[in-house]
């Protein structure tokens, strides 16, 4: 198959996922906390499937390079944004603070590379390890928290969960402080 070609599995498979989007913050707007995990766990499935479908079929398109991030930050907009929300039956609420600094971050990134993006060289927004760290905590912080709420409250969870937040937010400043010091710093010639 044509690499360039928008008609690949791994475009499709990322279309299911943002088309699961509606679905995941519906049961999670209405407290069926299940429902929203399982959602949001198949989301991610998709994600590494199309990921490596990509890479080992040699199915990488233009299209994809676009369409697959924009998939992950809609989920975790959504998820970040109606987990603080503290919706129906919500025992383990993300902190506002947090789900804030993760979604600013996410929008100062991106709204600063389409800026530059005539400016700056490709390599300066390919995420680095602390991106990537960032994102994975961010990731797991998410899915605890839905799992956390499907489970009912816990006291257990007491301590856990803003040990886990404050990680996050010091991933989140940590990292987008990298990106934009990574991005400002001259090129060398």
């Amino acid at each position: 198959m044509n690499p360039s070609s928008p008609l690949t599995l791994p475009n499709a498979l990322t279309l299911l996922r943002i088309l699961a989007v509606p679905f995941f913050a519906i049961a999670l707007w209405y407290g069926h906390h299940w429902q929203a995990f399982i959602i949001f766990a198949a989301a991610g499935l998709t994600d590494l499937l199309d990921g490596y479908i990509a890479r080992t079929f040699d199915q990488r398109s233009d299209l994809g390079a676009i369409l697959d991030p924009a998939a992950d930050k809609f989920l975790m907009t959504t998820a970040f944004v109606l987990l603080a929300w503290r919706t129906q039956g919500m025992t383990a609420p993300i902190p506002v603070w947090v789900a804030i600094l993760a979604i600013t971050r996410d929008l100062v990134i991106s709204f600063y590379a389409f800026a530059s993006v005539d400016r700056l060289s490709d390599s300066k927004f390919h995420p680095s390890f602390l991106g990537k760290l960032s994102t994975a905590m961010q990731l797991i912080a998410v899915s605890l928290g839905l799992f956390f709420n499907a489970l009912g409250y816990r006291p257990w969870m007491d301590p856990f969960l803003p040990e886990m937040y404050w990680v996050v937010a010091g991933l989140v400043l940590a990292s987008g402080i990298h990106y934009f010091l990574r991005a400002t710093r001259p090129t060398l010639a």
